[in-house]
C-alpha cells in the first residue's frame, strides 16, 4: 500500500486529545443512554433503469469502467452536443456496450500537488496564485486538498478535504522550498488520500520544475498506481530558461515522463515557456474538467486476473462538425478474485 501524505507534525495534538477524552466518557456505563436501540440503516434501493443518465454522481459499482473523456475540435473547444450513438467503445479490440453516458459538470474530489523544491523558491507565488485561480474556476461543491513536497511530502490541511479558497490560501502559503524532488512518492501519497474523497470523479493537479531525485518508488510503479485509481492527472512542467539551456535532459525527462503519466489517465501535460503562463494553464485545466463525457461499459470479459485492459474509443462525429479530437485514459486494471 502507498503510504499516506504526512501531516505536519503536531498540528492536530489538541484535537486528538479531545475526541480521546470524549471517546473515554462515551464508552462509560453511566453515561450510556438507557434502553437505546438505534434500528440499522436501511438498504439503498436498487437504481432506475436509466437513472445513470440523470444523477449527478454514479455509484461505486462492482466491474463498471468509468472512462471521463474530452472532446475538442480543431481549435480546441470543448464539443458539448454529442451522443451516446457519437461513441463506440473497445476494449482489447472487442468493442463494448455503453451502459451510462452523460455530459455534467459534477463535483470532484481534487488534489493540488505542488512542488516546494529548493529550485520552486522563485516560482512559488505565481504557482500558488495559479492554483488558487484553478480552484476558483471549478465546482463550489468540489473537496480539495494541499501536498507540498520537497523530500518528503506534506498534507498541509488541518482537515482531509476543504472547498474554503482561504484555507487552501494558508496551506499553499506554508512555503519551505529546500532539498530534492520526491515527485513519484508525492504522487502516490495523493492518489492513496483521493479515496478518502467522497465524490466518484477525482482528479490530481500536479505542479513541479524538475525530475524526480529523491523517491523510494519508480516511474512505472507510479504510472500503474495512477492507472489502478482511476483518477486523472494533470500536469504542469514550469521550466526555467537556465534549465532549458543547461539542463536540457533533465527537461527532455521530465517532459516525456509527466506526459506519459497524464495521458494514462485521460488528463493533460502542459509546459508553458513563461512562469506567467502557468495562470491561464490552470484555468484551462479547470475548464477541461468541468467539460467532460462519463461513459461507462460493464466489460464483456469477467475474468478476475488483475490484467491490464486497453481501451480505445472511437468518435462518430456528426456530419458537418470538421475534424474532432477525443481522449480518455489508455486502460485500466481488472479486479482480482477474493482468495477462498
Amino acid at each position: 500500500m502507498p503510504e499516506m501524505a504526512i501531516t505536519r507534525p503536531g498540528i492536530k495534538f489538541a484535537k486528538i486529545c479531545v475526541l480521546f477524552l470524549l471517546a473515554m466518557l462515551l464508552v462509560s456505563p453511566g453515561l450510556r443512554a438507557q434502553n437505546q436501540n438505534p434500528l440499522p440503516p436501511s438498504p439503498p434501493p436498487p437504481p432506475t433503469p436509466g437513472a445513470q443518465n440523470q444523477s449527478h454522481t454514479i455509484k461505486n459499482v462492482v466491474d463498471l469502467v468509468v472512462l471521463h473523456t474530452t472532446v475538442v475540435d480543431e481549435k480546441g473547444n470543448f464539443v458539448p452536443d454529442l451522443t451516446r450513438d457519437n461513441f463506440r467503445v473497445f476494449e482489447d479490440k472487442i468493442e463494448q456496450k455503453a451502459s451510462v453516458f452523460s455530459k455534467e459538470d459534477v463535483p470532484v474530489t481534487m488534489g493540488l500537488v505542488i512542488d516546494n523544491s529548493g529550485s520552486m523558491k522563485e516560482k512559488r507565488p505565481q504557482v500558488n496564485e495559479a492554483a488558487l485561480s484553478f480552484v476558483r474556476t471549478s465546482n463550489k461543491q468540489d473537496e480539495v486538498f494541499v501536498v507540498n513536497f520537497n523530500d518528503e511530502y506534506y498534507l498541509d490541511l488541518d482537515e482531509d478535504f476543504t472547498s474554503n479558497p482561504n484555507e487552501l490560501h494558508e496551506a499553499l502559503e506554508k512555503i519551505d522550498t529546500r532539498g530534492s524532488t520526491a515527485l513519484y512518492d508525492a504522487i502516490i501519497g495523493s492518489l492513496d488520500h483521493l479515496k478518502k474523497g467522497h465524490k466518484d470523479k477525482r482528479v490530481l493537479l500536479v505542479i513541479t520544475d524538475g525530475d524526480d531525485d529523491a523517491s523510494r518508488k519508480d516511474f512505472p510503479y507510479t504510472v500503474k498506481a495512477a492507472v489502478e485509481s482511476n483518477a486523472l492527472i494533470y500536469a504542469v512542467g514550469v521550466f526555467s530558461d537556465e534549465d532549458r539551456k543547461s539542463n536540457k535532459k533533465m527537461v527532455r525527462k521530465s517532459k516525456k515522463d509527466l506526459t506519459t503519466l497524464a495521458e494514462a489517465t485521460g488528463g493533460l501535460a502542459f509546459f508553458p515557456d513563461n512562469l506567467a503562463d502557468v495562470d491561464s494553464v490552470c484555468t484551462e485545466i479547470a475548464r477541461d474538467i468541468r467539460n467532460q463525457y462519463t461513459i461507462g461499459y460493464y466489460p464483456t470479459n469477467t475474468a478476475k486476473d488483475g490484467t491490464f485492459r486497453s481501451v480505445k474509443l472511437e468518435l462518430i462525429p456528426p456530419k458537418g462538425r470538421g475534424k474532432l479530437s477525443v481522449r480518455t485514459r489508455t486502460g485500466y486494471y481488472a479486479s482480482k478474485a477474493t482468495p477462498n
